[in-house]
């Protein structure tokens, strides 16, 4: 079964309704076997295509990945870069602002992440957090020192979006490509996930009570992620909701939209110059 990226792609302006997105597809493996095959033949030209993205050294590449607890955002992180050189590759998960964090605006610290020319960069969450998160808990607003009252400003989530939509594309100008992964859970699935982080010992750690009071809210999120969703894919830096119940397909789904990504790329070894063959011909010499 052959992967289409569009099917997953969220178009710009289209408004977006996730009780009529799945959270589960069809199989894009008929087996546990051909899955490792599928997906190993997708890391290895994943690999191949780094090591031509770096030598190029015209773009840079920002995968960002959003979704619930447990949606499997670390799993599809280290199987699909999992053949990717260390060095060209950077991830970052962002957790709570820290104080120096809270004294800049909310772009700050993604800005201060963002990938070299050449590397790719992953976002484990992101600066989305700060129109969902903040929407579905607007008191976190009040320790960010914003100017007004930003509680009771109804106008801060659109100015938030027009803001990351305005990141986004001076990103894309200077050669940076964003793609942007929702993960697409089912509250079910997410329930028999937390039961075996709680069941399996050696996954215990993943597991805490914050996680059981954050279900609670699970409609407000769902309204918060339509909204951003809807506002925020552009045709420079897309969303892309991935049906998140099974991980292979989410695997295998990820892996391609990547590699499509980068086939899109204008990218090239650098052409060796005539003075550079001299040289390279008198280092020849010297061994």
């Amino acid at each position: 079964m052959t992967i289409d990226s569009n099917d997953f792609r969220v178009p710009e302006g289209r408004k977006v309704d996730l009780t009529k997105c799945p959270t589960l597809s069809e199989p894009i493996y008929e087996s546990k076997k051909e899955y490792h095959r599928m997906l190993e033949e997708q890391v290895a030209k994943l690999s191949a295509l780094q090591v031509l993205h770096y030598a190029s050294n015209r773009h840079a590449l920002l995968l960002i990945f959003q979704g619930m607890d447990a949606a499997g955002k670390d799993g599809a992180i280290r199987h699909v870069l999992s053949g990717v050189n260390p060095q060209g590759c950077e991830v970052f998960s962002f957790k709570q602002p820290s104080a120096e964090e809270l004294q800049h605006d909310f772009l700050w610290r993604a800005t201060c992440r963002l990938p070299e020319r050449g590397r790719i960069g992953i976002f484990n969450r992101s600066y989305y957090e700060e129109v969902l998160i903040a929407r579905v808990h607007p008191e976190l607003l009040l320790k960010q020192g914003l100017p007004e009252k930003p509680v009771d400003d109804k106008n801060i989530w659109n100015h938030r979006y027009r803001s990351i939509v305005d990141f986004e594309n001076h990103l894309h100008r200077n050669g940076t490509r964003v793609v942007k992964f929702f993960l697409h859970l089912s509250k079910d699935e997410q329930r028999k996930r937390f039961l075996d982080r709680i069941d399996e010992p050696d996954k215990n750690w993943k597991f805490n009570l914050a996680d059981i009071h954050e279900r609670k809210y699970w409609s407000h999120y769902m309204q918060a992620y339509e909204a951003c969703l809807s506002a925020t894919s552009t045709h420079v830096a897309p969303w892309y909701v991935v049906p998140a119940d099974d991980k292979k397909n989410v695997r295998l789904i990820v892996s391609q939209i990547v590699l499509d990504t980068f086939n899109g790329l204008k990218m090239a070894y650098p052409k060796t110059t005539a003075k550079r063959r001299e040289e390279l011909a008198a280092m020849r010499e010297m061994l």
